[in-house]
């Protein structure tokens, strides 16, 4: 099931199921800019993070003498236990708690609230995390909106770029075959802000960027004014990934990483991992622009 809202800029419609993303619509033109999720290329469209992000070593991680296959990128995508909490005239918040299932692979009694607020040409995307329990919480969170790419008939995908608002000299780093990040890297923004799409940059999965200076980027065209900005002021990492072959380009922030090749797997040792004492709270925001 879908839920939407729209203000005199935006609609957007969000899937109860894991609270994803599914559309962003301009109101006066109708025009999508959201990856229609299409089955036979990459069926999600902005799936949640959390506890995880991406790949974990051997499938599971340690904590305090157990093992714990936490999936691929957490356990709030594709959740069909993620419940709509609140709708008003210009948000939407969806929840998830802790239950039987989720302690058999994430031991913590934790509360998990994303709510997708509208506010004017922009979409804030807002989470909450609470821990209910007697101990600290580990966890990771992050964001995975694909935008279409192209926007528009007559456009290819080599006609768009990305423009970061300030000149970078980052490498990515490169992941092996099964998805954890190897200790190898490769130069992508060299003196620049500017990285142009094309068919073949993600031959190689996900770039995978940890100390970028900017704190937002855009997805622009050379042929036409539509622009997607995300800012990201509170996620150290970032992804940028497109499954090959496919019009979209995801833009990821995140708080955490996926796995090293070389981890010990033990939860508390984790890359970027967040820790949270008991009975508090953590909130953290991103936000998408739109234009056009």
């Amino acid at each position: 099931m879908n839920f939407t809202i729209e203000n005199d800029e935006l609609s957007i419609a969000v899937q109860q199921t894991g609270a994803e993303l599914r559309s962003i619509r301009s109101v006066k033109t109708g025009k999508e800019f959201m990856w229609n999720a299409d089955p036979a290329v990459w069926a999600s469209s902005a799936p949640v993070l959390f506890p995880v992000i991406g790949a974990i070593k051997n499938g599971f991680v340690k904590y305090k003498g157990n093992e714990y296959a936490v999936p691929r990128h957490g356990i709030v995508r594709n959740n069909a236990k993620v419940s709509l909490l609140a709708q008003i005239a210009d948000s939407l918040t969806f929840g998830l708690q802790a239950d039987g299932d989720t302690l058999k692979i994430y031991p913590f009694q934790f509360e998990f609230r994303i709510t997708y607020r509208l506010d004017g040409s922009r979409i804030i995307v807002e989470h909450e995390i609470k821990n209910h329990g007697d101990e600290e919480m580990l966890f990771s969170l992050g964001g995975h909106p694909a935008f279409r790419c192209p926007m528009n008939e007559g456009e290819v995908y080599e006609d768009y770029y990305l423009e970061f608002e300030r000149e970078e000299n980052e490498s990515t780093w490169l992941l092996e075959d099964n998805g954890l990040v190897s200790s190898r890297t490769r130069p992508v923004l060299e003196h620049t802000n500017i990285l142009p799409l094309h068919a073949h940059l993600f031959d190689n999965d996900a770039l995978i960027f940890k100390n970028l200076k900017s704190r937002k980027v855009t997805l622009k065209s050379t042929k036409s004014g539509q622009t997607v900005s995300l800012y990201y002021d509170e996620f150290p990492y970032l992804g940028i990934w497109a499954k090959p072959g496919g019009h979209f380009v995801c833009i990821e922030p995140w708080l955490g990483i996926a796995d090293s090749a070389d981890s010990d797997q033990q939860f508390e040792q984790k890359e970027g991992i967040l820790k949270l004492a008991a009975g508090q709270t953590f909130k953290a925001s991103f936000t998408i622009e739109i234009h056009g």
